[in-house]
């Protein structure tokens, strides 16, 4: 049985931020126990060498300062917490938590830029995904407020470390504490590490006596619930479906959580995704249709993207609840052989906004629809428009007015950019009126195409998503 890390873990992970908070701040660095005690010994052995240096090591007061917390999950809500008790501001960036949880915790959510150019501190808890890879560059670092103090407990390659360097050099970040890095252990001559205004510890996130024993009661504790019967919220391999079913239902399966990544990609950043809707359209009768796995693939596609979560056939349904994500089902009776298990697959996101506007159908939902093509997952329909798109790679959605040359501009602005284009297909409600282009790319479009491709008057709006 393997199990993944238990909740004990957390306990020790979200005082990691706290204490190098205090550790930024030279005044109170001394209230901090092994292993971040390393200012204080600084201190003791200038005071050692008869070096008085009050003036060097003035702090400043956590009260009234503004912190941002990015990545607002597990970790991220229960450092919040905390640092409100220390009288501080508490904003937090992640375009898919909550806006309950963090109501009632007294927490605002914030773009990244309002986040990160209004911070006096900001505590780092996302996870390292294409998008968050290298979020801190330059660019970021020029937006901030001077003087402010960065904490990284997360994952090493969300900060692009020579940029840290530069902006500490520049004085536009004052302090940095940092128990994570791009290589681990950093180079012994790393900048970084000897810079005199950054604290390193050598990730030691949940190495604490409490933490370490909770995580063997609760391995234990799992090991005696799988010997009677019974599953765990951790278990990640054990099976739930027998064999026959996974394999008729395999083709499916990849359709299935592309689907889910797909429609959660055209969720607005902030909307509180909550209630999701799957339809099945098949010919058999429900009772011989097993959807659990199909269930399990949506949700991980849903949610995986936007989280460090890794969700499978065990705990799919404890990550959803977990999120307050409800799923509902229904299956639809067609006409045809039951041969076929599933003649297509609609999902369906409620009450949210969407960053494409064209993919919310008549009805007011996100709407996403495929099945199988040559035993190939397609798109089908998004929104209200039927298109006809192979789920794979990388694809640009806009919505344009149906007119001649619009698919060459586009072609022509991609090509001179070096974007291959492998498929280009439209979907209109008729000749000359409003349309849907998708368009499949090789390559990932710089921000300036992009911006090219939405200033062509005749398109509307447009999304990069990837699959």
């Amino acid at each position: 049985m393997l199990t993944c890390l238990p909740p004990q873990n957390t306990a020790a992970l979200l005082s990691m931020p706290l204490t190098p908070i205090l550790l930024l701040l030279p005044s109170m660095g001394w209230l901090c126990s092994w292993p971040w005690r390393v200012t204080f010994l600084r201190l003791m052995l200038l005071l050692n060498k008869e070096k008085w240096q009050r003036n060097k090591y003035v702090g400043v007061s956590l009260l009234g300062k503004k912190l941002a917390i990015m990545g607002f999950g597990k970790v991220g809500s229960e450092v919040a917490r905390r640092a409100k008790g220390l009288g501080m501001n508490v904003m937090a960036h992640d375009p898919y938590a909550p806006l309950d949880r963090a109501r009632a915790i007294g927490v605002k959510l914030v773009s990244f830029e309002e986040a990160i150019s209004t911070a006096d501190f900001i505590s780092l808890h996302m996870p390292l995904t294409p998008t968050t890879s290298k979020m801190f560059n330059n660019d970021s670092f020029s937006k901030m407020k001077k003087g402010i103090r960065i904490i990284n407990v997360a994952r090493g390659g969300v900060i692009d470390e020579a940029a840290l360097v530069s902006a500490l050099d520049s004085q536009i970040v004052a302090q940095a504490a940092l128990d994570v890095f791009m290589e681990e252990p950093p180079p012994k001559d790393s900048k970084l590490v000897l810079h005199e205004n950054v604290i390193v510890t050598p990730h030691l996130g949940a190495s604490t006596t409490e933490a370490q024993e909770g995580v063997a009661l609760e391995v234990a504790e799992a090991v005696l619930r799988a010997l009677n019967g019974e599953l765990s919220s951790t278990v990640v391999n054990a099976p739930m479906l027998s064999a026959e079913v996974l394999s008729e239902l395999e083709p499916f399966v990849a359709l299935s959580e592309k689907l889910g990544r797909l429609a959660v990609q055209l969720v607005a950043g902030g909307s509180d995704m909550k209630l999701v809707k799957l339809t099945y359209g098949s010919a058999r009768n429900p009772n011989d249709l097993d959807t659990r796995v199909l269930r399990a693939m949506v949700i991980k596609g849903l949610i995986e993207p936007i989280s460090s979560v890794s969700v499978n056939l065990i705990n799919y349904n404890f990550i959803a609840k977990q999120r307050g994500l409800i799923i509902a089902e229904e299956r639809i009776i067609l006409n045809g052989s039951p041969e076929n298990p599933i003649e297509f697959i609609q999902l369906q996101i409620a009450n949210v906004e969407s960053n494409f506007a064209s993919s919310i159908s008549d009805s007011g939902e996100i709407t996403v629809e495929g099945k199988l093509k040559d035993g190939k997952p397609h798109l089908t329909k998004v929104g209200s428009f039927e298109v006809d798109v192979s789920l794979e790679g990388c694809i640009i959605l806009c919505k344009q007015v149906d007119q001649p040359g619009l698919i060459g501009k586009v072609g022509s602005i991609l090509g001179q950019e070096k974007v291959n284009v492998n498929f280009m297909t439209v979907g209109r409600i008729a000749p000359r009126r409003q349309a849907v282009m998708i368009i499949g790319v090789d390559e990932d479009p710089s921000k300036e195409v992009l911006k090219k491709i939405g200033e062509i008057s005749a398109i509307e709006e447009f999304v990069f998503l990837k699959l």
